[in-house]
């Protein structure tokens, strides 16, 4: 068993490396193909460009976690309502429309 993690190991890191180097060129040749000629921007070099994809994994990326719609909230949510009654849901929605309510307030819907 221990043997196979000498041949799985270094072929993930050799994915990783691939993966960062493709990855990089090609968002060095999108951004240097779309944006110099459409917005006058410099080329970027590869470097610059394995950068941004970071910078991308990063910002909109899930890392591995949960991703959207995985937690469970829509579901729980679904079956909490789906328990209540009629009067249960009508006090609810009135007590979200008195907590968020968006109607002027009074000194608004004055007229001078």
């Amino acid at each position: 068993m221990k043997r196979k993690w000498y041949f799985i190991a270094p072929l993930g890191i050799l994915g990783m490396l691939l993966f960062a180097f493709i990855g990089g060129e090609v968002v060095m040749y999108l951004w240097n193909w779309l944006l110099p000629p459409l917005f006058g921007w410099r080329p970027i070099t590869f470097w610059q460009g394995l950068g941004l994809l970071a910078l991308c994994r990063i910002l909109f990326g899930h890392h591995g976690w949960r991703g959207p719609g995985r937690s469970g909230f829509r579901q729980r949510w679904k079956e909490r309502c789906g328990r209540m009654t009629p009067e249960e849901r009508e006090k609810f929605r009135q007590a979200m429309r008195e907590r968020w309510d968006f109607s002027p307030s009074p000194s608004e819907g004055k007229e001078q």
